[in-house]
């Protein structure tokens, strides 16, 4: 009688293990890709040839060469200055920085910072 009660018990708990319907795991939240940073190039720099940026800052801490367009980058204590050049000679087309300037994709205090003490290559 008791292994008949045992054997039930154990047919009742598979067979309501059994009817749960499988749960989906739980929906994670998608993140919202910030917008960019408004347009609008520094005046003193953009335009500049290659060789002005450099004797103005110095020598990049990277350069990165793409095709055509090369990409400067200076490494300072509060932020970071990116310089994308392209065309014959080479001329400063796009400047940003991280962290961003509030009205453009640089930041003004961080570009001055720069050239009144142009950052140590690595």
């Amino acid at each position: 009688m008791i292994r008949r009660a045992v054997i039930l018990s154990l047919a009742l708990l598979t067979a309501a293990c059994a009817a749960k319907a499988p749960q989906a795991p739980p929906a994670r939240p998608v993140a919202a890709i910030p917008p960019p940073p408004p347009r609008g190039e520094p005046s003193p720099w953009f335009n500049m040839a290659a060789t002005g940026l450099e004797a103005a800052f110095g020598k990049p801490a990277f350069v990165r060469k793409d095709g055509i367009t090369e990409m400067w980058r200076y490494d300072g204590t509060a932020c970071r200055a990116f310089f994308f050049l392209y065309g014959a000679p080479l001329t400063v087309r796009h400047i940003e920085t991280l962290p961003h300037g509030v009205g453009s994709a640089a930041d003004l205090t961080c570009l001055a910072a720069f050239q009144a003490q142009p950052a140590k290559t690595s």
